[in-house]
């Protein structure tokens, strides 16, 4: 077990920082340019779209598919990666995660936008669609699709909730002392509970939990800068003055915006991996370019709001904290929280860690389900995919799962090659349609989506049939 743990570091190590990095950023320039910036000079309008009803009441509204998407990427990397991003690179790394996350809102937007012109209707009303439903229709490429909706099935479904299940039983058990199995077994009740209710019943919950637990974490960290005022100027000038160091652009540029370090290779907004547009394709919006601008938002929520919230408190610490040897991931946090309110804070990190990761497991499954439907596997297939998802959630409970971590790490990395390079392919149809968008936004109406008057799209308009 150990060489195979050892094997899998190396490969997972290879295709994250010398592959997957790269890639991500030089597609999010390269589209960033496409659309002129459009993922942040229109972040005010994504506003107003986030708040507007769709027009059938029982649709699901872009700000519950935005919940959705939320809930699983607003996760516990959001305080472990943050830890780690800046002990190992410095204040200074803070400055790349930012500027990680306005490249990756342009990556965000192409790929649900295609999610959208892309998606299906289900026979309740509902909307279905995702990277393996604009694989398979635009690329004519079934077999790379079903590759694709399988591994996101595993990753998703089985190994990345057995660890935020092992996150919840770790936290628990060193804050509260109550036992792994114990803790397992609530989680599989609240979240089978969820999960077997289906779609409507997993919106309902995201849009209640998601703006809880950002509102109190924020809360959290704001009373903390408040009470330290006087070194908020100190913090931004450290921030600013060691983004440029090498230590820094390492950490930083390739390592703070990312869920669990570098070796996680996966950004904790997600932007590009190609799970977020399982969630945001169920949104009943009248263009699909609204729903690219709106995720946008996902990825400055997740890295500019909850990770510089953590990484605010972890600086303001100081140097004695994020530097200490003895230190690293939760403990980081946990010792600068600490050090500013005292020991009661860790019940409160606790709970935040509680709501963090159960909302991931609740959206990591949707991401499942929505690929289980896509292969064809029917109500049994369904059914028997929920059981193992609840399986693999205690189990992670209770078990040692770095394993499972390290093959997920691998499986998730060949996923996001996969979306990012047909993102490169067929990147061109969201662009077009974000041209349209604007065009007749400038011109004072409402956008509609018109899928003939679009140039770029007629070859497809048999396959883009979820659209009156």
């Amino acid at each position: 077990m150990e060489t195979f743990k050892k094997i899998t570091d190396l490969i997972s190590g290879k295709i994250y920082t010398n592959m997957l990095i790269p890639l991500l950023l030089g597609v999010g320039l390269y589209f960033t340019y496409k659309i002129k910036a459009g993922q942040i000079t229109n972040i005010s309008h994504a506003f107003k779209l986030i708040r507007k009803k769709p027009e059938d009441e029982n649709a699901i509204s872009p700000f519950k598919a935005f919940t959705i998407s939320a809930a699983s990427h607003i996760g516990t990397g959001n305080i472990v990666g943050v830890a780690a991003a800046i002990s190992v690179g410095g204040p200074g790394a803070v400055f790349w995660m930012w500027v990680t996350a306005l490249i990756g809102g342009a990556t965000s937007f192409v790929e649900n936008t295609l999610g959208q012109i892309f998606k299906e209707k289900n026979p309740d009303g509902t909307f279905k669609g995702g990277p393996s439903y604009y694989m398979s229709k635009s690329l004519k490429n079934p077999h790379i699709a079903s590759i694709f909706a399988v591994v996101i099935c595993i990753v998703y479904g089985f190994m990345f909730n057995a660890m935020q299940a092992n996150t919840i039983a770790s936290g628990f058990a060193s804050s509260l002392n109550i036992k792994p199995w114990i803790v397992g077994l609530i989680i599989c009740i609240f979240a089978g509970f969820i999960i077997f209710g289906g779609l409507r019943r997993i919106a309902d919950i995201t849009s209640l939990l998601v703006p809880i637990m950002a509102i109190i974490y924020t809360i959290m960290v704001l009373i903390i800068l408040l009470i330290n005022i006087t070194k908020v100027p100190h913090m931004f000038g450290l921030i600013f003055k060691e983004a440029f160091n090498l230590k820094a652009g390492f950490g930083g540029l390739f390592g703070s915006a990312i869920l669990n370090g570098v070796r996680r290779g996966l950004f904790s907004n997600e932007a590009g991996m190609g799970a977020v547009p399982n969630a945001s394709a169920v949104a009943d919006v009248s263009h699909p370019a609204k729903q690219g601008l709106i995720q946008a938002l996902g990825v400055y929520l997740d890295t500019i709001v909850v990770c510089s919230a953590t990484a605010f408190v972890i600086i303001i610490g100081g140097e004695g904290i994020y530097n200490n040897p003895d230190l690293e991931g939760l403990a980081i946090t946990q010792a600068a929280l600490s050090s500013e309110l005292g020991a009661w804070s860790l019940h409160l990190l606790t709970i935040c860690v509680l709501m963090f990761a159960f909302s991931s497991i609740i959206g990591n499954y949707y991401y499942g389900e929505n690929n289980i439907s896509y292969l064809g596997l029917g109500k049994t297939g369904l059914s028997i995919y929920r059981v193992l998802v609840m399986c693999f959630v205690f189990l992670g409970s209770v078990g040692d799962f770095s394993i499972v971590w390290n093959t997920g790490d691998i499986f998730m990395g060949i996923m996001a090659i996969i979306n990012l390079v047909c993102l490169m392919l067929i990147g061109k149809l969201a662009v077009a349609s974000y041209k349209d968008y604007m065009i007749q936004l400038k011109a004072g109406k409402d956008p509609k989506f018109i899928p003939e008057n679009i140039k770029e799209l007629k070859p497809y308009l048999k396959d883009i049939n979820a659209w009156d």
